[in-house]
């Protein structure tokens, strides 16, 4: 099965990229059962990388219907180490303006009832940034599976907390949408570049080195 060492999560904004070249879909089977959809392989900015839809490719799965374990797994027999997440969003600061980007640096768990580990059977006051529903259980277990993992959040609204929030159309969000991808296509083409090149050391290679005890 061919490899990519880095993978990529997100809407059909990103594996339908003019710049991916040599593309082909392999179809990973998990014992978490099947990911969202096909993966994507092919080669950006020269290198080798590995996309998903999400959602799958015509946006099918709720949130709380994705396949998380299976999505997670699938990268990892791909041999990616790096996991680039695009994620649409909402605001919970002023300061995040719609359009804008925001690496976020911290998870805050908000779900219920969703699997978002491997083993065993939205308040502003917290000082948020941003609020979304779909990467906490991503970013645990790319961690479990020893995948760094970064998401590259995409603001399309203030949430429901901003004075502004009544005139909000899902025509705008959609509209945001469409722009945010095409922002989002360049910012990563331009990390897997730097990536290739100067491949850096995580924590997240060795998180597991003393987390498994039983033989």
């Amino acid at each position: 099965m061919a490899q990519a060492k880095i993978g990529i999560i997100g809407g059909s904004g990103l594996y339908k990229m003019d710049a991916l070249k040599d593309v082909e879909e392999v179809h990973v089977d998990t014992p978490f059962g099947s990911p969202s959809d096909a993966l994507i392989l092919g080669t950006l900015s020269g290198t080798q990388v590995a996309f998903l839809a999400r959602h799958g490719r015509n946006h099918t799965l709720l949130p709380s219907e994705l396949p998380f374990r299976a999505n997670i797994y699938a990268m990892k027999q791909l041999g990616v180490e790096y996991l680039i997440s695009a994620s649409a969003v909402g605001s919970l600061k002023e300061e995040a303006k719609p359009l804008d980007m925001v690496v976020p640096d911290q998870f805050i768990d908000r779900t219920k009832n969703r699997v978002s580990t491997f083993f065993g059977e939205g308040i502003v006051a917290w000082g948020a940034t941003v609020i979304g529903m779909t990467n906490l259980p991503e970013a645990k277990l790319a961690r479990e599976a020893e995948i760094a993992y970064a998401t590259l959040a995409l603001v399309t609204d203030y949430d429901c907390w901003h004075s502004d929030h009544d005139s909000v159309t899902v025509e705008m969000v959609i509209a945001n949408l469409q722009r945010n991808a095409v922002n989002a296509q360049k910012v990563i083409q331009e990390t897997v570049r730097r990536l290739s090149q100067n491949p850096p050391s995580s924590d997240a290679h060795s998180a597991l080195k003393y987390a498994i005890l039983t033989n």
